[in-house]
């Protein structure tokens, strides 16, 4: 059976494929995440998720490699916050709207080069937010590693009023979809 590699040194990714119950490598990428703010944000996020499968997977041989890339899209693609003020500002715009959670996939067989891409899009209404509920928020640190300066699966799950898609793509990993690529690559989640 061949190798699986996660080019991810995301902690929740991680997580998402010891859930799927797969026994895998983690092999941080060090693509340099160019953007090009022309594409549409489906095109970004499938796009950046290759980027990140092939700069691991020209090191591996023999493997099944995974790459993957998430960004919040309202009206502008809302990376992860550079600082605390840039994470308020993130949050003071999601209060009380609808925005979308993108999360590329791009899965990779370095033997045979087979090379599949997809993503996920998920609709999260956020409820409104005073300005001392986004300030104590931000002072936990939370939101500095994350798309659209939030975490659905920590603290940040107490400002969401609802979603509409694939929770685990807010997460960060479409594992539904991932499951179905990999099955694809002749992968059984099912057999160790």
């Amino acid at each position: 059976m061949k190798k699986i590699v996660l080019a991810s040194a995301s902690p929740r990714r991680k997580q998402l494929l010891e859930q799927m119950n797969l026994v895998f490598e983690v092999k941080p990428s060090t693509a340099g995440e160019i953007l090009d703010k022309r594409l549409k944000p489906e095109e970004v996020v499938i796009e950046l998720a290759k980027q990140k499968a092939l700069n691991i997977a020209h090191k591996e041989k023999d493997s099944i490699v995974i790459g993957s890339d998430t960004i919040v899209f309202m009206n502008e693609i809302l990376g992860k916050p550079d600082n605390e003020l840039h994470a308020f500002e993130m949050l003071n715009k999601l209060s009380g709207k609808t925005h979308y959670v993108y999360t590329g996939i791009a899965v990779i067989d370095t033997t045979t080069n087979k090379l599949i891409t997809d993503y996920e899009k998920t609709a999260v209404k956020m409820r409104q937010l005073s300005s001392e509920e986004i300030k104590g928020y931000v002072s936990t640190g939370e939101p500095i590693d994350k798309a659209g300066a939030y975490g659905i699966q920590g603290l940040g799950s107490i400002f969401i009023e609802k979603i509409e898609g694939c929770y685990f793509n807010v997460v960060g990993l479409p594992v539904s979809k991932l499951y179905s690529i990999l099955n694809q690559f002749g992968i059984d989640v099912f057999k160790k």
